[in-house]
């Protein structure tokens, strides 16, 4: 078998490989903008922002889920295992103290009563300057 062999050289086998693998990656790279584009949104206006939670109905949110429990005895550990700061257990405390108070009065609307004084709590708490300052700054 000399060079006029019937067997081909490896170059007469790239050239159509090139073209299929050019044309298969043409084709895919197609499909994948086009894809694309239909799932991003059309303008910022059909997509919502995120919302951001205030410092103080973060708070709020905190002192009265643990003022439930804490009334309905099922209040754990420390202030620090529930994920509250020194003065958000103080308002803790304020606020089921009331509650207690308010319980032993027959009132009927407790959880209101929680989540308004909390969120008083809160407020003024924030309003002082809240976590970060004073002396432990």
């Amino acid at each position: 078998m000399g060079r006029g062999s019937t067997s081909r050289s490896a170059g007469a086998f790239r050239a159509p490989l090139l073209a299929v693998l050019t044309a298969v990656l043409t084709v895919a790279g197609c499909a994948a903008d086009g894809s694309r584009a239909a799932r991003a949104p059309s303008s910022s206006a059909d997509s919502p922002s995120p919302q951001v939670t205030s410092d103080v109905d973060l708070c709020a949110s905190i002192v009265t889920h643990w003022s439930h429990e804490v009334l309905d005895g099922r209040g754990y550990g420390d202030y620090q295992s529930m994920g509250m700061s020194g003065g958000q257990y103080d308002i803790l405390r304020e606020v089921v103290d009331a509650a207690r108070a308010a319980r032993r009065q027959g009132e009927r609307d407790i959880g209101t009563l929680m989540e308004r004084q909390a969120r008083e709590g809160c407020v003024a708490w924030y309003r002082s300057g809240g976590p970060g300052e004073g002396p432990w700054r």
